[in-house]
């Protein structure tokens, strides 16, 4: 038997059932997910070591472009996991479409056991011999909370203050500032940092599927339940579960929620039945929650629940001390992640990056450092890589989400003319892997 993780993802139960019967022994551990929304948390929770995915999922009955998607989002989030398609006989051309985009191989439904070991098991060997590649490949954005301002290092002294007890906290500020790194740090540094993080983004998700995401659901609840369904709060049982943008529910589920807590219990859509948890809560807002409670836009009771501890995160040009900490450590990552030569920033754009007000924060100043290494032509970062002059010629920083992947899109249509259409002469000449560039290449429909 094989010390490897597998993950199945699929809708379709019987192809669950049957893949893990067959896999779970040759195979240490072998989980399977029938709803494709829980890959960003399961990627991020647990070193899976091969993920066999579906093409084709209940909103998408043929043309696989969820397949498509939860592939990248899969190698955004660990690049180094092996990706194995499901795939029906008519999509062979679609799956070798998306090996090119970074899958690993890929399986024809109805499968062979034989081969769909043996390729399993080709894709952990490749697993395993890619641990031994440099980490630097594998940095995400954003791993590290960095702070030497008044500010931050009394954010730093409170966190190392309440970490360690169960107590509810509550964190404050505007978009951009590092909410959700705060709250993984919380955890990281408390006494449930063994047990699972589950954030909720509860501005996403829909009113009618309020109470399944966070409580759970029983088989025969509605229409699609077809099967027992565990709820948000239940995956954090034994640790951390963290409620974004709680300022955004309406009065109905903050009473809903506010059950919840005073219970301690959880009650699945369709049952009758209590469900105990243990569950360290943490929340967060950019919205003046105090105003809203003010307005009765928001429970008071709830409130007096999710604010034990208050921390609020300053916006970027409230600590100037750490633009130019972050501003480098943003350099040092894209850097290394693009195979660029930069390594220093000059003199006037320390004092511009300074003066810059960063309304969209350390977010904003991330990306805007990201493109800036993508499109400097020399080793050190000028003004004119970061800031661009508006119409009424004051400097601004660049748009950073629609102008950034537009310049990758031109930047990758040049390599790919300049080297004839060859890809891996294009990946060298960009500094990345063909499959990474494969990837990018179908995400610019190139």
């Amino acid at each position: 038997m094989q010390p490897a993780k597998i993950l199945i993802v699929d809708d379709d139960v019987d192809v669950l059932r049957a893949a893990r019967l067959l896999l779970k022994r040759h195979f240490e551990q072998v989980d399977f997910e029938k709803n494709p929304q829980k890959i960003p948390y399961l990627v991020s929770n647990f070193d899976y070591d091969v993920i066999l995915l579906d093409m084709n999922f209940t909103r998408d009955l043929s043309s696989g472009k969820e397949g498509f998607e939860w592939l990248d989002r899969i190698l955004d989030i660990k690049p180094e996991t092996a990706v194995v398609l499901f795939t029906a006989y008519g999509d062979v051309e679609m799956a070798v479409r998306a090996i090119k985009a970074g899958a690993v191989d890929f399986v024809l439904k109805p499968w062979e056991n034989e081969k769909l070991l043996a390729t399993i098991q080709n894709a952990y060997n490749k697993r395993v011999a890619g641990q031994d590649k440099p980490a630097a490949a594998l940095h995400h954005p954003g791993n590290q909370i960095i702070g030497k301002s008044p500010a931050m290092l009394a954010v730093f002294d409170t966190v190392s203050r309440v970490a360690a007890t169960d107590a509810n906290i509550l964190i404050l500020g505007e978009n951009g500032t590092g909410k959700d790194m705060l709250a993984r740090q919380i955890h990281a540094q408390s006494n449930r940092n063994n047990k699972p993080f589950v954030s909720v983004d509860l501005g996403a998700i829909s009113e009618t599927l309020f109470e399944s995401e966070l409580f759970g659901h029983v088989k025969g609840a509605f229409t699609d339940a077809r099967e027992d369904r565990n709820g948000r709060f239940e995956e954090a049982n034994g640790g951390t579960i963290f409620l974004d943008e709680i300022g955004n529910i309406s009065i109905p589920f903050q009473a809903k929620l506010l059950t919840v807590l005073q219970n301690r219990s959880v009650t699945k859509v369709g049952s009758n039945k209590n469900i105990p948890i243990d569950v360290r809560l943490v929340c967060a807002t950019n919205r003046n929650i105090q105003h809203l409670a003010a307005q009765h836009l928001f429970r008071q009771d709830l409130l007096y629940r999710i604010n034990t501890i208050e921390i609020h995160l300053p916006p970027l040009r409230e600590r100037v001390e750490d633009i130019i900490p972050l501003a480098e450590h943003f350099m040092q990552l894209y850097r290394d992640k693009y195979k660029r030569p930069v390594n220093s920033m000059h003199d006037s754009l320390v004092t511009q990056l300074q003066r810059y007000d960063w309304p969209g924060n350390i977010r904003e100043l991330q990306h805007a450092i990201e493109r800036a290494v993508i499109l400097s032509q020399g080793k050190t970062l000028q003004p004119k890589d970061v800031f661009v002059k508006t119409n009424n010629n004051a400097d601004q920083a660049m748009d950073t989400g629609y102008n950034l992947e537009e310049m990758e899109r031109n930047i990758i249509s040049q390599a790919m003319k300049k080297c004839n259409g060859n890809i891996t002469e294009a990946a060298r000449e960009l500094g990345l892997s063909r499959a990474a560039l494969y990837r990018r290449l179908e995400k610019y429909n190139l």
